[in-house]
């Protein structure tokens, strides 16, 4: 009986991967854990340092150091540009495909058909873009303006006036007519339209409510992602189910990895994710957790390094106590999703590689090398755990009892 944790400091890459100057040339020279740490040389992360975080980003500074008997790794994105959901399918044993981004404008009017036919009540707020919908007084639909352009659609809704069960509604119509990764479906209490339309922006071609300037991630927040080309039953938690092996899904991979016989917690603050993991780590003795640290790319989002700083330390207190509660035979990986450098010059995501920093009560030590999917993180789980059938991704448990060996 025994645990497998991953934890996912979202955001937080080490350094360009090597096609940025020919698919994201605006990324050329990202390093989100070296503009931090050098940004702040006095920032000492302690567990992060232990687990081998300098190691794997292949520097130091002042205060932080390679770790002698780390055990870690490094590992690419196969998902494209860099994005949050499609490298959470990613983990999970995914093999990414190719969708077709577009600007909610291109399909409108259709949309606008649709919900109409569905009997909502539908009109068009004109902006120097286009427009956006409002649906029954309630909610709008528009173009997702924090993400990389054309990459999502939101539904943005002021829970208070509709339910969240009628907006999903509203967003499953949507997908019908969206080749975009991803239809976001989401909304909180305490705002309502006036909020929304007052948070409208049109950057980039793009009409869109600004998520974090209305206010609905403040009270009783909802999200769900619907995405282009998934198929959850080839996933890591559709596998372990038959197994009655537990899936524990925290924070905003809650909102966006298909659980349906699991445990999910949609989560935003650090502190509250981890302790949450912790509790549920100590409800069962064999299972397989994922907790997503959003704050930190939000805080890359805003530009703001000296915000995700303080995450860090928040989320590398979280990881010490968690490590208190993990046993010899439970794993613990904490790795990234993607990059979001604060100091890039633009408030995207940026397309790096990740670190993979690897915990064993036995003390295993070593360099796994780079692996070239984050899919090997869930087939290393599913391998633990013994179930096969997972779309993608090589274990590397191998690797891990092999580094014991040598060590």
């Amino acid at each position: 009986m025994a645990r497998f944790v991953v934890i996912v400091l979202d955001g937080f890459g080490i350094g360009a991967m090597e096609d940025v100057p020919r698919v994201r040339p605006a990324d050329e020279g990202a390093n989100t854990c070296r503009r931090i740490l050098t940004a702040f040389p006095d920032l000492h992360l302690p567990v992060l340092e232990r687990l081998g975080l300098m190691n794997a980003a292949g520097f130091e500074t002042a205060s932080m150091h390679p770790a002698r008997g780390a055990l870690y790794g490094r590992s690419e994105l196969m998902h494209f540009w860099a994005d949050t959901f499609f490298g959470h399918q990613e983990i999970m044993g995914t093999k990414p495909t190719m969708p077709k981004g577009h600007p909610f404008q291109q399909v409108r009017a259709q949309v606008a058909q649709a919900l109409e036919a569905e009997g909502f009540q539908v009109r068009t707020v004109t902006t120097e873009n286009g427009g956006i919908l409002v649906v029954n007084e309630a909610a709008t639909v528009g173009d997702n303006i924090e993400c990389d352009p054309q990459q999502a659609i939101n539904v943005t809704a002021a829970i208070d006036d509709i339910s969240f069960e009628e907006e999903l509604r509203i967003g499953r119509i949507v997908r019908r007519f969206c080749t975009t990764p991803r239809v976001i479906v989401f909304g909180g209490r305490g705002v309502h339209l006036p909020q929304l339309l007052g948070a409208i922006q049109t950057p980039n071609g793009l009409a869109g409510v600004n998520a974090p300037l209305s206010g609905v991630y403040k009270e009783d927040y909802h999200c769900m992602h619907l995405g282009y080309g998934i198929d959850p039953e080839v996933q890591l938690p559709a596998l372990l189910y038959p197994k009655n092996i537990p899936v524990v899904l925290l924070g905003k991979v809650a909102d966006i990895v298909a659980n349906p016989q699991g445990e999910s917690y949609s989560i935003v603050e650090t502190e509250q994710v981890l302790q949450k993991t912790t509790e549920c780590i100590d409800r069962y003795p064999t299972g397989f957790f994922c907790a997503n640290v959003q704050e930190t790319d939000l805080c890359g989002h805003r530009e703001d390094a000296a915000a995700y700083a303080r995450i860090l330390e928040r989320a590398d207190r979280g990881i010490g106590a968690l490590l208190e509660h993990l046993s010899e035979e439970d794993i613990l990986v904490v790795m990234a999703d993607h990059g979001n450098d604060p100091g890039i010059g633009h408030p995207h995501h940026t397309r790096e590689r990740v670190p993979l920093l690897i915990r064993t009560g036995s003390g295993l030590a070593g360099d796994i090398g780079t692996r070239h999917t984050l899919s090997d993180v869930g087939a290393t789980a599913a391998d633990f755990f013994g179930v096969t059938g997972l779309e993608n991704g090589k274990s590397f448990l191998g690797l891990i009892r092999q580094a014991g060996q040598e060590g």
